[in-house]
């Protein structure tokens, strides 16, 4: 079984390159397709989520960010680009997640076709999130460099810390789409799921608030991670966590190979359910 997993992912690097690249900006251009701005809205919508994060939080709440990584005097728009930072790690984990039990079944006409390879829909998917997320990443950095002046050096660990979110995000997908095909609540549990694990992961509030005996729980939520390491790479410039990358990644790697053990046993299945 491992042997046919190493192929298949030997198949989606180099056979269907070409094909995912494709179906990626077809997925990225048709979700703006008529529109006038077009693509400009993925910089736009981030753009208006930032200055409503600024206002509503900043200017309403006049919150500020606690924790030793903000330790100097913040801006006004210091709390929403704290908060952005950790937002648009989520937003990939749950875009992902979310259309995951659905990916299947949304493209019936391709289960009819031997030729086409299934396990290419979860990269596309994935794809098309990071587009996204690169997009709200420039508006971030924009931000940072107007509210706060500067950007670290330790941005560039940024891909990174991207790596292992994306193992974790390939593998649930592989997993929730096999999955949905058979049991069609998995999109409503899921959708309920996402929106739990973003308001018990450390996005609107430092790790540091939560009472320390709880914090070793929160730090099981795969988002924590990452939200956590972006903030430090990208906003505070605090040494990179090499220790937990490590674990991460190998926690990542391994969900993503039992993801497409289980997607490449379950598929044979697909043609009769539909």
């Amino acid at each position: 079984m491992i042997s046919e997993v190493f192929h298949v992912a030997r198949d989606m690097a180099f056979r269907h390159r070409q094909l995912i690249v494709q179906m990626i900006k077809r997925e990225v251009l048709g979700r703006y397709r008529g529109s006038v701005f077009g693509l400009a809205w993925s910089f736009f919508n981030p753009l208006l989520l930032l200055v409503v994060y600024t206002f509503v939080f900043s200017v309403v709440f006049k919150a500020r960010w606690g924790g030793a990584g903000a330790a100097a005097p913040q801006s006004h728009g210091d709390f929403a680009v704290i908060l952005f930072a950790g937002l648009i790690m989520n937003n990939l984990f749950v875009e992902c997640i979310n259309r995951a039990p659905g990916l299947i079944l949304s493209n019936v006409s391709y289960v009819k076709k031997v030729v086409f390879p299934l396990e290419t829909l979860a990269v596309i998917a994935l794809g098309s999130a990071l587009f996204h997320l690169l997009a709200s990443l420039v508006v971030l950095i924009i931000a940072q460099l107007i509210f706060m002046g500067h950007v670290p050096w330790t941005v560039v660990y940024f891909p990174l810390i991207l790596l292992p979110l994306m193992f974790l995000c390939l593998g649930l997908s592989w997993f929730l789409a096999g999955l949905g095909v058979y049991i069609r609540d998995m999109a409503q549990a899921v959708s309920l799921f996402t929106i739990v694990l973003t308001f018990i992961s450390p996005i609107f509030y430092p790790l540091s608030a939560i009472p320390e005996r709880m914090q070793k729980y929160v730090k099981l939520n795969p988002i924590t991670f990452v939200v956590e390491e972006t903030r430090n790479a990208v906003i505070f410039g605090k040494p990179f966590n090499w220790t937990g990358w490590c674990i991460y990644t190998a926690v990542g790697v391994a969900v993503a190979v039992i993801g497409l053990i289980w997607f490449q046993k379950v598929r044979k299945g697909f043609a009769d359910v539909l």
